[in-house]
């Protein structure tokens, strides 16, 4: 389709005149909600993953179911829900209403609840199982059955259809219902409280089964976010301070724990770091790196991929798209960002089959330079379902190029691409509430599963792993990089 057509699936028209302006201090009307769903209607013309999972003929179908749901609902708690569960059916991971960038009275509204379960929680398959509970009322490993009557796996079954992910890769949209301690605003958090609300008497009624195959019921408080971020592990506060772990085992195996690649505000002289201790390496067995936890960031591991390459390494062969040469100017003050150029960003693209525009310069950065001194010792990735953005573009050169062996779980992100790289930030003037806009959208030049990338070797922890405090997926890659 051409951006004409496009724009017709998509049902846009002129924008409805009282968008122009913000709602005068009351309530917004009809007209108020019907507007902010035109300017969705028409920012979504800008991406480029729209019609990746859907047809137009879909998207312009539940575009329009949206619109008069949203324009009927009479809370900003129903706004959100509708928003959030319409984004997520364009199947991308990085297209959803973000936590972290609601204005703060949107934010205190919506996520500062008293709903919250009072213990850390990751799920295997469809069990949800304890990590933590601080007072030791359930012990690690603790399989919890019910709360408040309701089984974990309809739970789970319900929470599903307003978690983002790329394409039908679920694991990943479980692993974003995990409560890992990581997160200032948990996904299963917002979304559990939105949808199941206040527990009778400000207590939850979890039903459970122990490690030692005990079952019982035990009441325990519903919490807010103040007590949800005390069960957080630390982090530094300090930008200089460094944000990865390296430990050299005894066995001569070295271990880098990177839980996130998001450098982008931090002072720390993380490539220096790295390389320093990348070069510390001499004589040493083996080389593991935990990214389980990391979703991406800025890309850091290319800084490992050069050190082990014996020439330039190309990167995995997508192709970078655009629906788009400028914005349209009608709706570009409901467009945040953090770089003007990002409105500009197709001008100079050559058009391509589809309705698409070559992002222009993108072969600039489809090589990773090799360095020297190269590293020979056998390395090892810990990847898992969190990984979708640049961890999994790393995953996936990694793999390719022979130099590191992966283990764990399937990744998230998607082989068919994902989208991403520059953003708008989508302000709806009546309703107040903002979603995330990728501009950029990588497509493989050849037919790819629809599917993450899964590891070399597949290894996972049980319940009775995290009873006893195991960890499976580093101790089988540590035993691998010993004997290599």
């Amino acid at each position: 389709m051409n951006r004409r057509q496009m724009l017709a699936a998509l049902g846009a028209t002129t924008l409805h005149p009282v968008i122009a302006r913000a709602t005068d201090g009351g309530p917004p009307t009809a007209a108020n909600r019907r507007g902010d769903i035109a300017i969705l209607r028409q920012a979504l013309a800008l991406h480029p993953g729209l019609y990746r999972y859907n047809s137009p003929r879909q998207i312009a179908d539940r575009l329009d179911r949206l619109e008069i749901d949203f324009v009927a609902a009479q809370s900003l708690e129903a706004q959100y829900l509708l928003l959030a569960h319409f984004l997520a059916t364009i199947r991308c991971g990085h297209s959803y209403a973000n936590f972290f960038n609601q204005k703060e009275a949107v934010a205190s509204a919506l996520f500062d609840r008293p709903t919250r379960l009072p213990f850390q929680f990751r799920w295997i398959g469809t069990d949800m199982i304890v990590l933590r509970e601080p007072t030791g009322v359930l012990p690690p490993g603790t399989t919890i059955r019910r709360i408040n009557g309701v089984p974990a796996q309809a739970i789970l079954r319900q929470l599903m259809p307003y978690v983002r992910a790329d394409g039908h890769n679920d694991a990943k949209r479980i692993s974003l219902l995990e409560v890992r301690g990581d997160e200032r605003l948990e996904t299963f958090d917002v979304f559990h409280g939105l949808l199941f609300g206040e527990p009778t008497g400000g207590l939850h009624q979890v039903d459970v089964r122990t490690p030692d195959g005990g079952e019982k019921t035990v009441a325990l408080p519903a919490t807010g976010i103040a007590a949800r971020r005390a069960m957080m592990a630390l982090r530094a506060t300090d930008k200089t301070a460094a944000l990865w772990n390296w430990q050299m085992r005894p066995d001569s195996v070295a271990v880098l724990t990177m839980p996130s690649w998001g450098v982008y505000d931090s002072k720390w002289d993380w490539r220096g770091w790295l390389d320093a201790r990348l070069a510390s390496l001499g004589g040493a067995k083996g080389l593991v790196i935990d990214l389980r936890d990391n979703e991406g960031g800025e890309d850091c591991g290319d800084s490992i991929l050069a050190r082990l390459a014996t020439s330039d390494l190309q990167r995995i062969d997508y192709a970078q798209k655009l629906r788009f040469r400028r914005t349209p100017p009608e709706i570009d003050r409901y467009l945040d960002t953090w770089d003007s150029s990002f409105r500009t960003l197709g001008v100079g693209g050559a058009d391509l089959p589809g309705g698409f525009i070559a992002r222009p310069g993108e072969s600039a950065s489809s090589r990773i330079a090799a360095v020297a001194p190269r590293l020979t010792l056998p390395v090892a990735a810990l990847i898992g379902p969190v990984n979708s953005s640049a961890t999994f573009q790393f995953a996936a050169t990694a793999k390719a190029s022979g130099l590191v062996r992966l283990f764990g779980s399937t990744t998230g992100g998607n082989q068919r691409g994902i989208n991403g790289g520059c953003f708008f930030f989508v302000r709806l003037p009546a309703c107040g509430l903002e979603f995330d806009l990728p501009l950029v959208g990588t497509f493989p030049r050849t037919p790819q599963p629809d599917a993450g990338l899964a590891p070399h070797v597949a290894v996972a922890a049980s319940a009775a792993d995290i009873a006893a405090g195991r960890d499976p997926v580093l101790a089988t890659a540590i035993d691998w990089a010993v004997r290599a």
